[in-house]
């Protein structure tokens, strides 16, 4: 079999996450329309099943990353991090361009000249995006994405323009919300693959600990429900989570099933000032209420359960500049920590 992992690159609302939740099959990672909704690499996994004469079986691991744009501040910085992260272990990479969103280039008199040398500055976040991928030595692919928004005779002019700027491996068209060009986009994808062993169960499509599943589904609800100016300064921590208890088998042979189980939940969403504060907390708590709720209701589709929802607003001033603060949202940090917390509890515990 074949097997490897697919970095995904491309501006903010280059549509990578809406592409990896296709892909799967899965709400992997949470979409809105506000630039910079991904801060961290995700993966999703998709078993692809052998086509005899066409290719063999394969597992992809798709790696989205955070939208390119020019930092300007520690978690921007951190964000840009995780796409470095992402490239350095990486078979095959997906560059996402927007069909519908002009491409901010240099006219290129001679790409391969160019990429003998490195920028140290850079005008638009496409020259920034193609910098990165002058630098790769492993197969790029250009995808087209959004393209049931445009005319079909305005794709060809962008193609031309982008492959004049760097030689793709290969040139796919794509609309993720109606699956368009999807399938060839694997069938390309698995040709490019080494031969391998799987990294993940078969039966695993996400690497991500369901807590951090939760805590992303709260702030894609804080996206939804607030303005401009709050998402960006915005964090999600899950404080608790006691997961529930598998429901008692019927002692009668017609009894009713058992209500669902009921998993308990405690969130702090952070934020920046005391104003911010209050838009997310709002009149009498509305606001809260409604970021809550909407939150809990995508939290039980993922989990299967009940949830209480217990969500409290905290101010932490600066917390983007913060390296210790946004580090700590990396949740590979915080299974870290837990895991800590764990060990140093136990004896607590008993005495209790």
């Amino acid at each position: 079999m074949k097997s490897g992992f697919v970095a995904i690159l491309g501006r903010p609302n280059a549509g990578k996450s809406t592409l990896l939740n296709a892909l799967t099959g899965e709400k992997v990672a949470i979409v809105s329309a506000k630039p910079q909704t991904t801060r961290n690499r995700i993966a999703g996994v998709v078993e692809v099943p052998a086509r005899k004469g066409v290719h063999p079986a394969a597992q992809i691991v798709f790696v989205d990353t955070p939208g390119i744009h020019k930092p300007g501040s520690h978690l921007d910085r951190r964000m840009l991090q995780e796409v470095y992260e992402a490239l350095e272990t990486r078979d095959v990479v997906l560059v996402l361009m927007d069909a519908t969103r002009r491409v901010q280039l240099e006219e290129a008199a001679e790409p391969a000249a160019e990429s003998k040398h490195e920028r140290t500055n850079w005008a638009s976040e496409d020259e920034f995006l193609f910098g990165l991928i002058r630098k790769l030595d492993c197969p790029v692919f250009l995808l087209l994405t959004k393209i049931d928004l445009v005319a079909k005779d305005q794709l060809l002019p962008l193609i031309d323009t982008l492959t004049r700027h760097f030689g793709f491996a290969q040139v796919i068209p794509v609309s993720a919300r109606k699956r368009d060009g999807l399938d060839l986009l694997v069938r390309k994808v698995v040709e490019a693959l080494p031969v391998g062993e799987r990294y993940y169960p078969r039966d695993q499509y996400t690497d991500q600990p369901q807590r951090f599943m939760v805590a992303e589904l709260i702030r894609e609800s804080i996206l939804v429900e607030t303005g401009e100016e709050v998402p960006y300064a915005s964090a999600v921590v899950i404080e608790r989570y006691e997961e529930a208890e598998p429901p008692a088998p019927p002692r009668k042979k017609n009894q009713p099933p058992a209500r669902l189980p009921l998993t308990r939940i405690a969130a702090a969403i952070y934020c920046e000032r005391d104003g911010q504060k209050a838009i997310l907390i709002g009149k009498g708590g509305s606001k809260l209420k409604e970021i809550g709720t909407g939150a809990r209701r995508k939290i039980e589709s993922l989990i299967g359960t009940r949830v209480y929802l217990e969500l409290h607003v905290i101010v932490e001033p600066g917390w983007r500049e913060s390296k210790s603060f946004v580090e700590s949202l990396d949740w590979r940090n915080q299974l870290e920590r837990l895991a800590g917390d764990q060990i140093t509890t136990k004896p607590r515990d008993k005495e209790e």
